[in-house]
Parts: structure tokens; C-alpha cells; sequence
């Protein structure tokens, strides 16, 4: 099964946790329908059919992850790097 990149697996996650706490707080209204967009990407991401296993599932992948690869420093503005000559 293919599996989602991990900073966009983290944002779901983030973006969905923050909303349904926000949900929660706020009393029993109609269900926010980004919060359900977001429950079937994750279950859809996840291979699952409920957005609690989809959770447990993204949390265990996120923690076995690799770091994320940071790029090249860029050099600060009026500096010049150092380029090598071919030998």
C-alpha cells in the first residue's frame, strides 16, 4: 500500500485535531464539513474505514518516519559561494 508523505500525512492530522477540539468545545452543531473532508482523506490515506483507526495508524507511521531532509543552505544576500573549477 502506497502511504502518504509524512509532512502532509502531519498536516491532516494537525488540521484535523485542531478542529474537532475546536468542534468539541463548541456544543453539539452540525458537523464542520472540512472536519469530515479531512476524516475520509485520512481514512482514505490510511486504508481504513473509521477516523479513530485512521489516526492511531497516521500517529504510529509519523513516529516511525525519517527526519525530514533539510536542502542546501542558501548563501545570504551579496555573498558568493564557492565554485569549484573542474580539474
Amino acid at each position: 500500500m502506497l502511504r502518504p508523505h509524512p509532512a502532509a500525512l502531519r498536516r491532516l492530522v494537525d488540521e484535523y485535531e485542531a478542529l474537532a477540539a475546536a468542534e468539541a468545545t463548541g456544543g453539539p452543531a452540525e458537523q464542520n464539513p472540512r472536519v469530515r473532508d479531512l476524516a475520509y482523506t485520512l481514512c482514505v490515506s490510511t486504508g481504513t474505514r473509521s477516523v479513530e483507526r485512521a489516526l492511531e495508524a497516521a500517529h504510529q507511521w509519523l513516529a516511525t518516519a525519517p527526519a525530514p531532509v533539510r536542502g542546501p543552505a542558501v548563501p545570504a544576500a551579496g555573498h558568493r559561494m564557492a565554485v569549484t573549477e573542474p580539474a
